[in-house]
């Protein structure tokens, strides 16, 4: 095991470590107006702006899922724009990557799982998640892409959206009625007063099914003949917020409550999406879990939540441009390190949060960083047990294919749709997996392109471009040149520990 001291390399996070800017924050969007305008009421202090070598790794790992590469760092660097982050963080959203995170991120919600105890199966798993990337690269407009899953109707394996209705562990209608307020309202149905979801249940009393010739293949319709069979049981429904209707007869009441779900007056699924987003790129919702909207259980900043849900509608839905706001401004781009002690600073947003990296995104930034794949596979032959080369864990499809490593770092099971199903913690295993694996081990001592960077005249330079997206500093650079001299003898062995003690660095393992 190598030494611990080691680590001492790269922590230096003080005043001049190169995670900030010194300049004052100022608001520049109605985002900012509000956060700021509530952090002043409050007297809390917000956090300086991050540096530029912050933001690029940090709107890379958010918007792609990936980390910058040392050119890419070197260029963004290097750019003496003044509206370069803008500029990035357009180039960004237009990447292939961007569809591929964010239909990661989309296939939890939606739980995209082959096996027990969601029964998708593989070809349905295959058809779904790419119905779920082609409407987020195409940009499809939120509200249409609620009404497709909501409304659609036939087979699991030719029309992906029903698969929504086959994603859910019962297909009574009050477990469908859960799932949908789960996903498309925030909240948590099964709280609710019975007689509140039976009247949100009536809307998805009227779905069938029935299997084909083709084996695991299943068609979801709307099934006239229960209503025309006991008409006295499908007569009425009542939407969640209160309000009482009869069902129109021969209608499938899937598009009605469609037409409820996603009006521009509907709060309910405004919100619910533009938290969601907030959460994703902040740590954490306006409304916290982002699935737990509730009476007692009110938004942090009311009229941050009510400033999003106008720029939702204004948009048409188009959730690239909440993606832009958010990610534009002042408040995403503050620094993760605070001002301020005040226990109420993060749950406002005075600084940014410390979030460690998901599972799928580290282990794809170890590979990309050291020039190494993982093999995945799948006990399910369908439509292939071991993954392609080069497969990234954040393009898996299906949450049965698994590894070792995704499990021992918490990727969730899919199996309720809950954001909390994805645990945030580090645990001592990660860590022991981190320091002292052979499997981290040999990426580091057998990786190709790490061996090259040991060669390059600039190695050090390169190296922290590569895994931290930032050069280092003069003083990293004294203590590393001390470290080499004093293993002159061995020096691969020293550059080996370097890149070693990079990878196990907190700026490294975390979003930041």
């Amino acid at each position: 095991m190598r030494t611990l001291a080691v680590l001492g390399l790269l922590l230096f996070v003080g005043a001049t470590a190169p995670y900030e800017q010194s300049a004052w924050t100022t608001p520049q969007s109605a985002i900012d107006e509000v956060v700021f305008g509530q952090l002043w009421r409050l007297k809390i202090t917000p956090a300086n702006p991050c540096s530029d070598a912050v933001f690029l790794r940090r709107v890379h790992l958010d918007v792609i899922g990936m980390l910058p590469t040392a050119e890419e760092a070197t260029q963004f660097l290097s750019d003496k724009r003044p509206d370069k982050r803008r500029l990035l963080v357009d180039a960004l959203l237009e990447r292939d990557e961007f569809a591929d995170y964010q239909a990661m991120r989309w296939c939890d919600v939606l739980r995209v799982k082959s096996e027990f105890p969601i029964n998708l199966w593989p070809n349905a798993v295959q058809a779904y998640h790419r119905w779920i990337r082609t409407s987020i690269r195409e940009n499809k407009p939120y509200d249409v892409f609620a009404r497709e899953l909501l409304t659609a109707s036939g087979s699991n394996f030719r029309v992906p959206p029903v698969n929504f209705y086959r994603a859910v562990q019962s297909k009574q209608p009050e477990a469908i009625a859960q799932a949908v307020a789960l996903t498309f309202m925030g909240t948590r149905a099964e709280k609710w007063p019975a007689e509140k979801l039976d009247g949100m249940s009536q809307f998805f009393n009227q779905i069938g099914y029935k299997s084909t010739a083709e084996w695991k293949e299943e068609i979801v319709f709307h099934d006239f003949a229960k209503a025309a069979t006991r008409p006295s049981d499908f007569a009425t429904a009542t939407f969640p917020e209160g309000t009482t209707i009869q069902l129109p007869p021969g209608r499938d009441p899937r598009q009605v409550f469609a037409e409820w779900l996603i009006s521009p007056k509907n709060q309910q699924f405004n919100r619910c999406i533009v938290n969601r987003i907030w959460c994703w790129l902040l740590g954490r919702g306006i409304v916290h879990e982002p699935d737990d909207f509730r009476s007692d259980n009110p938004p942090v900043n009311a009229a941050l939540l009510a400033s999003l849900e106008r720029e939702l509608i204004a948009s048409k839905y188009d959730l690239k441009r909440i993606y832009r706001v958010i990610l534009n401004s002042r408040t995403y781009q503050l620094s993760s390190i605070p001002q301020t002690e005040s226990p109420a600073a993060g749950a406002h947003f005075a600084q940014h949060p410390l979030r460690p990296l998901g599972a799928e995104v580290l282990i794809d930034a170890i590979n990309q960083v050291t020039g190494t794949d993982e093999k995945y596979t799948s006990a399910i032959p369908e439509p292939y047990t071991v993954m392609p080369d080069g497969q990234r864990a954040i393009d898996l499809p299906d949450g049965s294919i698994t590894s070792s490593f995704l499990e021992l770092f918490g990727r969730p099971a899919r199996d309720s749709g809950l954001e909390s199903e994805r645990s945030p913690k580090p645990t001592p295993d990660q860590r022991l997996h981190l320091l002292n694996s052979t499997h981290i081990q040999r990426k580091v001592e057998q990786s190709p392109k790490l061996r090259a960077l040991s060669r390059g005249k600039a190695r050090v330079v390169d190296l922290y471009l590569t895994i931290l997206s930032r050069p280092p500093t003069d003083e990293e650079v004294k203590v590393w040149r001390e470290y080499a001299a004093s293993k002159a003898s061995i020096e691969r062995d020293a550059w080996t520990d370097l890149t070693w003690a990079l990878l196990n660095s907190p700026e490294f393992l975390y979003r930041h």
